[in-house]
């Protein structure tokens, strides 16, 4: 895999330092940001292919720094947190986060997870690169979706998502198929980690998230995307 641009979001150098080397290890160009300011100005200069982001930071906390970077731009973002709950983790989900690392964490485990996040978003495929239901259109080597003449600005995680469901129309997936086609890297992912980003997909999708008019609920079994 070509070398990726990743910003590492993170105030104590000793855990920074370590990212870094591990990142580096695997051919990447890291750049380091200490602070919420610093973090948003490394972001428009360096411009990013994915951002690693700690959650409690000096200035501006993580989760400002990745709403205002989630107001422009796509870039997946793994958030770093000393928070274990399960409403923290979901909270991460509804900042924004494509994935969720509490410390102490394994600087070999992130690194495989930011592997694994830039295989899928830089995944080219052959044939088939356009996907269009009605009026929406989802390009699959542009990773790009539009919908009623506008682009979507969705998350990595989000658009994987409805790759999946929108490239088998009317086929229900449970949510276990749903994480191990989108979170395959991380088997411990909960269910309740679909929900959150599928509800997140729908608000940015559906004119009426209430009536969802793609992604179906199939009650007691999971979601399906009509055509």
């Amino acid at each position: 895999m070509p070398a990726a641009r990743v910003l590492v979001v993170e105030d104590e150098p000793t855990v920074a330092d370590v990212v870094v080397r591990y990142l580096e290890r695997d051919g990447h160009d890291v750049e380091v940001a200490g602070d919420g300011p610093a973090a948003l100005r490394v972001f428009d200069e360096f411009r990013p292919d994915i951002i690693v982001l700690d959650l409690m930071l000096p200035g501006l906390d993580g989760v400002e720094v990745c709403r205002r970077i989630r107001s422009e731009s796509g870039v997946p973002i793994i958030m770093l947190t000393a928070r274990a709950g399960e409403a923290d983790r979901l909270a991460g989900f509804d900042f924004g986060a494509d994935d969720y690392v509490t410390k102490p964490f394994s600087p070999r485990e992130l690194a495989a997870r930011v592997e694994a996040i830039l295989r899928r978003t830089g995944r080219a495929e052959s044939g088939g690169d356009l996907l269009r239901h009605g009026d929406l259109r989802i390009d699959r080597l542009a990773r790009t979706v539009s919908s009623r003449g506008g682009e979507l600005r969705l998350t990595a995680r989000e658009f994987d998502l409805l790759l999946v469901l929108a490239s088998h129309p009317r086929q229900v997936f449970t949510r276990e198929q749903l994480i191990t086609a989108v979170w395959d890297h991380d088997t411990e992912t909960e269910e309740n980690t679909v929900t959150v980003h599928m509800r997140r997909l729908r608000a940015k999708l559906e004119p009426d998230p209430s009536r969802p008019r793609y992604l179906k609920t199939v009650w007691g079994v999971g979601y399906r995307f009509e055509p």
